[in-house]
């Protein structure tokens, strides 16, 4: 406090409060005046020019192999005491049978509600004292369950890991919550437009193949699921070959490999072999362009999808930076054309999912529903654009560093890191790679992002999806589309690859 000074430094100090004070003003008025006599020079017209590519650092991840098949990959980071262990498996979504949509993801979750004689408070009690939290769950080509901890708390961590993994109680009334919960949030996610589209949309892309339906289920495939299902599923595919246990952070190759042991070593490995992964696509039974009317919906849903080229294709890097280009971030030009220019919904978007067998590219923005036309030919004309036109430097370079950056922030955190070594893993890539990401992108060049989006987005190869209230877009669209397939969305069977429920068997025998 001022008062307890010294009274020639309380005086110092108030002089030198006062002048700063005195310049602020000073400079605040400035910039008034330079407002009011001229406004363009108090605002840039241009936005800053990308800064330079960051230079990563990031060690190269060593990877060892238990008796059992259990792959460690370590990756250290010393600069914290802080360690992100995560067990990945190589099996997903993809492995759900025909009728059982949803169960490799419900099985994930399932892992933490209940192990090795602890009830899911427990487990989640025992997390927190080690000061985490467990996190599962099951994507395309993979199942996870990860937490973090300070260092000294990692073999704790590792048991905890192991017991949920290997010895998972599946109790019935966890099972039953897990269902109704799961149930209500395919409900309230289905009445969304966009998402009904993007199911739908996936369905078209994928047809009957591992891909095509629903990773999170739907309400009657989750409805359908058994505990018996869950740990016949748990029994095929949770085991150390088909395994692979990422540790980043404050840990050594040698320090990994002993702690893997201890938690690990003595997981068996089933004398039976892994099944074999379905395929992830075949020819979709969809027409180009379908209308589904969920009649009094607010908005509608537009998405634009293409088969997209595997994780392991040479064009991975190149794919990326078109994507960026067509609708990764704000400034694309799906979001420039829709929204910034026309005002015709609060974001369009794109991403590339690349996965083991395939990928999509798939395009999504939400606008009102008398506009869905509208925006339906302006994504299917950036689409066609895309390779059709030369990309810009400048337009690639500003492109190039939202990727970078995203990607920089993306390693800060273990759990970061962690989650970029799983990918590298679970596809069968150079773990190296890790560090390789920003050369890769800044060596794409604009002719190789216009060959890639010409070989890539055919427009008569594209499945079109609107969702909405389609007294109000489906005329308009079928002007131009005449060939639009109308289905309301009440009489959607959403496990079927068609989304229509098959027709009854015709009645035999006679009178």
């Amino acid at each position: 406090m001022i008062r307890d000074m010294p009274r020639h430094c309380a005086n110092a100090l108030r002089l030198a409060v006062f002048a700063a004070a005195m310049m602020a003003s000073g400079q605040l008025l400035a910039d008034k005046i330079v407002m009011k006599t001229n406004p363009a020079a108090a605002f840039p017209t241009t936005p800053p020019a990308p800064a330079p590519a960051p230079k990563l650092s990031v060690p190269t991840p060593e990877l060892q192999t238990l008796a059992n098949g259990l792959q460690v990959i370590s990756v250290r980071r010393a600069d914290l005491p802080l360690v992100t262990a995560r067990l990945v498996l190589r099996s997903g979504g993809e492995m759900d049978p025909p009728a059982l949509a949803g169960l490799a993801d419900l099985t994930a979750n399932l892992l933490g509600k209940g192990a090795a004689g602890m009830t899911a408070p427990q487990i989640a009690a025992a997390a927190e004292a080690l000061g985490g939290s467990l996190d599962a769950a099951a994507g395309w080509d993979e199942s996870a369950v990860g937490i973090t901890v300070t260092t000294p708390k990692l073999p704790q961590a590792l048991q905890l890991l192991a017991d949920v993994i290997r010895r998972p109680a599946f109790a019935a009334a966890e099972l039953k919550r897990a269902q109704a919960q799961a149930i209500d949030d395919l409900r309230l996610m289905l009445s969304r437009p966009t998402a009904l589209a993007s199911l739908a949309a996936s369905r078209g892309v994928f047809g009957e193949g591992a891909y095509g339906h629903s990773r999170t289920g739907t309400p009657a495939s989750i409805g359908r699921i058994t505990r018996a299902d869950v740990q016949q599923l748990h029994d095929t595919l949770y085991r150390p070959d088909n395994a692979i246990l990422i540790l980043a952070g404050d840990i050594d190759p040698a320090r990994a490999k002993q702690l893997a042991q201890a938690s690990f070593g003595d997981w068996s490995k089933p004398a039976t072999p892994l099944p074999k992964r379905p395929s992830g696509r075949s020819r979709g039974r969809l027409p180009p362009l379908l209308l589904i009317d969920q009649h009094g919906a607010g908005q509608a849903g537009v998405v634009v999808a293409h088969a997209a080229p595997p994780r392991s294709d040479a064009g991975y890097y190149v794919g990326t930076v078109a994507n960026a280009v067509l609708g990764g971030s704000y400034s694309a030009r799906l979001n420039e054309e829709i929204r910034i220019k026309r005002g015709l919904s609060y974001g369009a978007s794109s991403r590339l999912q690349a996965l083991a067998d395939g990928g999509i590219w798939l395009a999504a923005a939400q606008t009102k529903n008398p506009s869905a036309p509208q925006v339906v030919d302006l994504m299917l004309g950036e689409f066609g654009r895309l390779g059709s036109t030369r990309v810009s430097a400048g337009e690639l370079a500003a492109r190039k560093a939202t990727l970078t950056g995203s990607y920089g922030r993306s390693l800060e955190t273990t759990a970061g890191l962690a989650g970029q070594v799983a990918e590298l893993a679970i596809y069968g890539l150079k773990l190296d790679e890790i560090g390789k990401y920003v050369e890769q992108v800044q060596a794409v060049t604009p002719k190789q992002v216009e060959k890639y989006a010409d070989k890539h987005l055919e427009a008569d190869e594209s499945t079109v999806v609107v969702v909405g209230d389609a007294g109000q877009f489906a005329a308009a669209i079928r002007k131009t589309h005449p060939k639009a397939v109308l289905l309301e969305s009440t009489a959607l069977d959403l496990d079927s690859p068609n989304l229509q429920s098959a027709p009854p068997a015709p009645a035999t025998g006679t009178r």
